[in-house]
């Protein structure tokens, strides 16, 4: 008996490709039952409907599967509003998790990301693999199969010798979670400045549970990011491991980084596209350099904080206590 499927999509100012996302959706072999959409900002969203010339009744009725809640930009929160929309999920057995620029590429994603959670009740969450979009540089290409292979695997705690920081990779990009375990597990972290879906891995797989990887499961997702935009985000993943300690404090991802420059390297070296390779060393020293003093946020000026990070709402929401 096919499992009920519930989507929980966080948008903020989406673009046209949210709207093909919402599409892909309604068209899965495994149907979707009902898409929660948490937009931040409502005058974002209505921009686009102005776009496209599309009334808020013409997309209720083109997406019938779709509801649509707003929240201001001071009450987001990457762990928080992905609860805000769990809870909207009732009856669901398992929900899929997405974010609005990443896109399907068929019709058999649910299904893929379904199979390791019906054969294992000892899986909390698959995730799938993310394949770079086609105007993506080499570098992003490159980058996206090193982190999503083509095979699919299961990840427990015991792995964390020998895989370190990975064992906990889980990407929200898009993953499917096990709703009754999830709601157990109070759900995600919140006052969460980026990273909720590994501090939520690891708390699971610290408690016994199981993470798949399914290579099968495919959506286009990728950016082209500049060296000041990657800085920001790495910033901000250096404070969310310093936020929990717990989680982070044995995990050593330096190397882990090591091994990827050098990866990525030697295929730009084979594909022969070295020209691409200085803008990728400085991007990588602007992404190492953030993510060491995000890492060291503490010690920094407050405002120097706010700059370096690509989150400001979450400075502005929480007192020097909270964090």
């Amino acid at each position: 008996m096919s499992k009920i499927i519930d989507c929980v999509i966080p948008t903020y100012h989406p673009t046209e490709r949210f709207l093909e996302l919402l599409s892909m959706l309604g068209e899965q072999s495994l149907p979707i039952r009902r898409v929660h959409v948490i937009n931040t900002d409502k005058e974002g969203f209505n921009a686009l409907l102005q776009h496209i010339g599309m009334s808020e009744a013409e997309f209720a009725a083109r997406y019938p599967f779709t509801d649509v809640e707003h929240i201001n930009p001071s009450e987001f929160d990457h762990g928080g509003t992905r609860n805000r929309g769990f809870f909207k999920c009732a009856g669901a057995d398992y929900v899929l998790l997405m974010t609005q620029d990443a896109l399907p590429c068929d019709r058999e994603l649910t299904g893929k990301l379904a199979e390791p959670l019906d054969e294992d009740a000892g899986i909390i969450a698959s995730y799938a693999r993310q394949v770079a979009n086609p105007n993506a540089t080499a570098v992003e290409r490159y980058s996206r199969a090193f982190n999503y292979p083509e095979e699919s695997f299961v990840k427990s705690q015991a792995d964390f010798e020998r895989l370190g920081i990975r064992t906990y990779f889980c990407s929200n990009v898009c993953a499917m979670y096990r709703k009754e375990a999830l709601e157990k597990l109070s759900g995600f972290p919140e006052h969460m400045i980026f990273n909720e879906d590994m501090v939520f891995a690891g708390r699971a797989m610290q408690g016994g549970w199981r993470i798949a990887y399914a290579a099968g499961a495919r959506v286009y997702h990728s950016h082209n990011y500049g060296p000041i935009q990657q800085f920001r985000r790495n910033f901000d993943l250096g404070v969310s491991q310093a936020m929990h300690p717990e989680i982070f404090s044995g995990a050593k991802s330096e190397g882990e980084g090591v091994r990827y420059v050098k990866a990525v390297l030697q295929m730009l070296r084979e594909q022969k596209a070295l020209g691409e390779a200085p803008g990728f060393l400085l991007t990588c020293g602007f992404r190492l350099v953030g993510y060491q003093l995000g890492k060291n946020y503490r010690k920094l000026p407050k405002g120097l904080v706010r700059t370096f990070s690509s989150n400001r709402h979450f400075w502005d929401r929480h007192s020097e206590q909270e964090i």
